[in-house]
């Protein structure tokens, strides 16, 4: 019998066990394979982000093995930057000015060391079923059968604890897949002025430009119906078209997928808790989805250890519901902006953009609401 079992060795997953196992709770992480994941997925922290893993004491560690980038730019496809948004406007805001680019397979093996000897990290069990009672939850998983007063679903978008519990998941598909290459090139001897994190407009194909510390990754939107054979096979063609070497691109990997925004109808249901994409997904522009999902973990596991000491069920029942309404209200809303930004036209746009990175007090406001500052504040 653990009092907390937690199913995903993901980021959040990490983060709620480290928060728990630091205010004295028990602890069991359950993990469907045999050792971390290695796939590099999201790569930009945030701010707030990086203030709440500083609380954990990993903030430090991170950094080292990260970029900072202190400033992002949105350009014309083949053209110059349409602006440059500076982070520092954020100073007296916050310790951390910028955005930290690192891929969060650096971050986990952090979070993995930081565990207390307490905290029991269960590999190759992969979650079969949960059912629940008065008494707690019981947690079918391919290695047996564990018992818990409560269970934190941390298990991505394909989540068998949601499943488990019936939750369902709705929303959409985007019209459009999205492939991500990771390339051993240096773009900027190539895209002189580029910054580490570049959003370019194009109606027709925009794309993204970040730099992580390992390679850079350039993000390309997809038609949803083509073989997916065929797009891999076409990558050097449109590789080519962002700026020509004279060669191929060098292309360490690539993956192509499906992009969702989703949300479960409540983050809590009696003594199971959802968070991350277990609870909700959205396209990945903007660096949202994991620094949302650490942001779920920080406050949820906050709140659950709060009424295991004592304080009233409520404290936990309103951390769930504020949690949706940010995924909602903010990150889904955001991201989704993001994304029809991009493939504008509209030249109105482009110069606000302009006068938005000229004043630094609306570049500040915008910044906040862009990394999510706002969104932690107004809870």
């Amino acid at each position: 019998m653990t009092t907390v079992a937690i199913a995903g060795t993901g980021p959040v997953g990490l983060t709620a066990a480290l928060v728990l196992a630091r205010r004295g709770i028990d602890v069991t992480v359950l993990e469907q394979g045999e050792a971390l994941a290695g796939e590099s997925r999201a790569s930009t922290f945030h701010p707030p982000t990086l203030e709440m893993l500083r609380d954990l004491d990993i903030t430090p560690a991170l950094m080292r093995k990260g970029l900072v980038a202190r400033t992002f730019q949105y350009r014309e496809r083949g053209g110059d930057p349409v602006a440059t948004l500076d982070l520092g406007v954020l100073s007296q805001d916050t310790e951390f000015p910028f955005r930290v680019q690192c891929e969060q397979s650096k971050l986990t093996p952090i979070l993995l060391e930081a565990l207390p000897d307490s905290a029991q990290v269960r590999f190759a069990h992969a979650v079969e079923g949960v059912e629940t009672g008065p008494g707690g939850v019981r947690v079918k998983t391919t290695r047996g059968v564990v018992q818990c007063d409560w269970l934190i679903g941390a298990d991505g978008a394909h989540s068998a604890v949601r499943r488990g519990i019936g939750a369902e998941f709705e929303g959409s598909t985007y019209p459009e897949r999205f492939l991500v290459a990771s390339v051993d090139e240096d773009l900027e001897a190539v895209l002189p002025g580029i910054a580490l994190i570049n959003y370019v407009f194009d109606p027709r194909e925009w794309l993204v430009l970040l730099r992580t510390p390992d390679h850079w990754r350039v993000l390309l939107p997809t038609p949803a119906d083509t073989p997916d054979d065929l797009e891999l096979r076409r990558l050097p063609e449109r590789l080519a078209g962002v700026v020509d070497l004279g060669r191929p691109w060098h292309i360490a990997h690539a993956s192509l997928y499906h992009v969702h925004e989703r949300v479960v109808p409540y983050f809590r249901d009696g003594r199971v808790l959802l968070m991350g994409d277990a609870a909700h997904v959205n396209n990945p522009l903007g660096g949202l989805g994991m620094n949302s999902g650490i942001h779920d973990a920080v406050r949820m596991a906050h709140a659950l250890a709060d009424v295991l000491s004592g304080e009233p069920d409520e404290v936990l029942e309103q951390a769930a519901r504020r949690r949706r309404t940010v995924a909602v209200e903010h990150v889904q809303r955001t991201s989704r902006n993001n994304w029809s930004q991009l493939r504008t036209h509209d030249a109105e746009y482009r110069r606000g953009l302009r006068e938005l990175a000229a004043d630094p007090a609306a570049s500040r406001t915008y910044l906040r609401r862009a990394c999510l500052m706002d969104s932690l504040e107004q809870q």
